[in-house]
């Protein structure tokens, strides 16, 4: 399942996924919780399910004007070695127990409109005191290289359908070539050309699967300039030819839901 995260919490609660994002690794199990920071490229892979027991998960998008704002009310936690836009580890029983509140709100449309803005301030208050502090204060952070990769991540969302150069992206942000290559790789494990890469043959993929069109036509939309490369690049990516991988997923209507 390729897709782009969006800055969420991810919470585990029944079966196991697995996401890679450039050459990292994660596992869902549940009770593991994952935060993400920047909107990144990943695929998914549902390991663990059954139709008895299918893999559940809660997911909270963050508002950035609301973490903010409690963010300053907040004492900073230890800074994290790590500047990765993912991490998944085991929720604390704090952060359990807020998210079951908010859930059981579900149950309450009364109560819902009320109370819920008040369990999710707390979910972020969890967040941003525990081990992924370092990471949320990252999300509204308008200042230093992990915030210019914030930027830089935009800029290529927005142009990634344009050719462009390391250089202009470097002086679009306002960072040197070779801090622009070395920040982005610690925040999204994989260099700018694969970042971009990667949103392409998404954006392909769902040309063809929603507005029919064939996959030479969707590679030059999506900026490909040889149709022969983006078919090598689409199998490496997909594990099928464009074309086979189309009709498997028109063939599988629960497959398609989520491209």
């Amino acid at each position: 399942m390729p897709t782009v995260y969006q800055p969420l919490l991810c919470l585990a609660v029944q079966g196991g996924k697995r996401v890679v994002l450039g050459d990292q690794l994660f596992t869902y199990a549940p009770g593991r919780c994952g935060v993400v920071t920047h909107d990144l490229p990943t695929t998914s892979h549902i390991i663990e399910a059954t139709p008895a027991r299918p893999y559940l998960s809660v997911v909270l998008f963050f508002d950035p004007v609301s973490l903010g704002e409690l963010a300053v009310r907040v004492p900073p936690p230890p800074a994290s070695a790590s500047s990765l836009g993912i991490t998944i580890v085991d929720a604390d029983a704090e952060l359990l127990d807020a998210v079951l509140r908010l859930l059981r709100l579900l149950d309450d449309s009364q109560a819902l409109s009320v109370l819920a803005p008040m369990a999710e301030q707390e979910i972020l208050y969890r967040l941003l005191t525990g081990p992924h502090g370092t990471r949320m204060r990252q999300i509204t952070s308008g200042q230093g290289g992990v915030a210019q990769i914030g930027r830089a991540i935009a800029w290529i969302r927005q142009h990634f359908r344009e050719p462009f150069s390391i250089g202009r992206l470097a002086e679009a942000i306002g960072m040197s070539p070779s801090s622009l290559h070395e920040h982005f790789r610690a925040v999204t494990a994989m260099t700018p050309l694969q970042f971009q890469k990667q949103l392409r043959l998404q954006d392909a993929r769902g040309l063809m699967l929603v507005d029919n069109l064939d996959a030479t036509t969707a590679a030059f939309r999506v900026g490909y300039e040889s149709a022969s490369q983006f078919s090598r690049e689409y199998r490496r990516h997909f594990g099928e030819p464009p074309a086979r991988d189309i009709a498997r997923l028109r063939a599988s209507p629960e497959l398609a839901l989520v491209v």
